[in-house]
């Protein structure tokens, strides 16, 4: 088998396996341009090497343009919007204040995790409403 035929074929499997290692949609469209080329050079053995690469780079050029136009934004909406946003989660509930807010900060567990409680001063034992959430920091208002 020649060389070039190998060299093509090897970088298709190369970019193909590389994709299922780092997903992104990237890398498999390059190895499927450099396996279109692998066939070109079936069907023309003769093709010099600047017509291979040529053809590698046109092809890749076209394979990303038709993923991104056709393909990038079909991803279905996710049922669970909010799943690894705790803090988002937790707005519209009422828990009691472990520590007081003093100068605006206290704390509250919920769950498992302490959360920094912020807004107008309160007692320990308040009730409160998460009103928003900002990382591990929680806004919340007295519940009446």
């Amino acid at each position: 088998m020649r060389t070039e035929l190998m060299v093509w074929g090897g970088l298709a499997m190369v970019l193909i396996a590389a994709e299922a290692l780092a997903p992104g949609a990237f890398m498999l469209w390059l190895g499927l341009a450099a396996a279109v080329v692998f066939v070109l050079l079936l069907v023309f053995p003769d093709l010099p090497m600047i017509g291979q690469a040529i053809a590698f780079v046109g092809l890749g050029f076209a394979a990303i343009t038709i993923y991104m136009r056709f393909f990038r934004h079909k991803e279905r909406p996710s049922d669970q919007p909010l799943l690894n946003r705790r803090g988002e989660q937790l707005v519209g509930q009422v828990f009691t204040l472990d520590q007081a807010i003093v100068d605006g900060r206290g704390r509250m567990k919920i769950g498992d995790a302490f959360w920094t409680a912020e807004g107008e001063d309160l007692p320990q034992g308040a009730r409160v409403r998460v009103v928003s959430a900002h990382n591990m920091s929680l806004q919340v208002r007295a519940v009446d």
